[in-house]
C-alpha cells in the first residue's frame, strides 16, 4: 500500500507571524481609558438631573410667571378703583335725590322725641303721688288676728308688748307662749302668712323696735311676733 507524501506548499505570511497579540488578542488598556465610559454616564445623568430640578422648582418659568401676576394685579386695582367710583357717585346721587325725604323723616323723628321726652316727665312727675298713694301704710289691717309669743324668760313681756299693740289701733292681738322653742329664731321676728299681711306685719314690726320680717306660708295665723332676747 503506497503512502501519501506531504505536500509542500510555500511560505506565506502566516508562516511567520509578528511578534505579540494581533486583532482581538489586544493588549490590556490603561485605567483612565477603561474609565472614561462611566465618567460620561455620570455627568450626563447630573446634567439631566440639574434640568429636571429646575425645571421643577419653576426656575425657568419664574420670571414670566411674575409679570403675568404683576399684570393681573395691576388689572385688578384698576376694576376695583373703577367700581369704586361708580359706587361713590351713584350713592352721592341717591343721597341728593332723598335729601327731602330724609329732611322730612328727621323732623317727624325729632317731633316724636320730643313729645315722648314730655310723656316721660310727666309719668314721672305723676310716680311719686301714685308710689305714696300705694304705700304699705295704706294696706295696713289692724283688725287682722296677731299672736304674740313670749320666747324669752321674762314673765308677763308678751303681754306688755301686746298692750302696746292694742294701744296702736290693733283689736285682734293675743298674748301665748311657743310650744315648741327648738323652731325659734334668735332674734325677734314678725312672721306673716301671705303677701296680703306683709303691710299689717311691717307695722307692726315698727310699733315693736323689731327689724325682721320674714314670710311664713304654713303660719296658722296672719301675723305673729316672736320675742326674743
Amino acid at each position: 500500500m503506497n503512502e501519501k507524501q506531504p505536500v509542500a506548499y510555500p511560505t506565506d505570511e502566516f508562516d511567520n507571524p509578528p511578534q505579540g497579540p494581533v486583532g482581538l488578542h489586544r493588549g490590556p488598556r490603561s485605567f483612565g481609558a477603561r474609565a472614561l465610559p462611566y465618567l460620561v454616564v455620570a455627568a450626563v445623568a447630573v446634567i439631566c438631573g440639574l434640568i429636571i430640578f429646575f425645571w421643577a422648582s419653576g426656575t425657568f418659568a419664574g420670571s414670566s410667571s411674575s409679570a403675568s401676576s404683576a399684570t393681573q394685579t395691576q388689572t385688578a386695582s384698576a376694576k376695583v378703583s373703577e367700581s369704586a367710583s361708580k359706587s361713590s357717585a351713584a350713592a352721592s346721587a341717591s343721597a341728593s335725590a332723598s335729601s327731602p325725604a330724609a329732611s322730612q323723616s328727621a323732623s317727624a323723628s325729632a317731633s316724636q322725641s320730643a313729645s315722648a321726652s314730655a310723656s316721660d316727665s310727666a309719668s314721672a312727675s305723676a310716680s311719686p303721688s301714685q308710689s305714696q298713694s300705694s304705700s304699705p301704710a295704706a294696706d295696713v289691717n289692724r283688725s287682722s288676728s296677731v299672736v304674740v309669743y313670749n320666747g324669752t324668760r321674762r314673765t308677763g313681756y308678751a303681754a306688755q308688748q301686746v298692750a302696746v299693740l292694742q294701744q296702736a289701733g290693733y283689736t285682734s292681738v293675743t298674748p301665748s307662749n311657743p310650744r315648741n322653742r327648738s323652731s325659734l329664731p334668735q332674734n325677734s321676728t314678725v312672721w306673716y302668712q301671705s303677701e296680703s299681711d306683709l303691710a299689717t306685719a311691717q307695722d307692726v314690726a315698727a310699733k315693736l323696735g323689731i327689724s325682721q320680717v320674714v314670710q311664713v306660708s304654713s303660719l296658722g295665723t296672719p301675723v305673729a311676733v316672736v320675742l326674743m332676747q
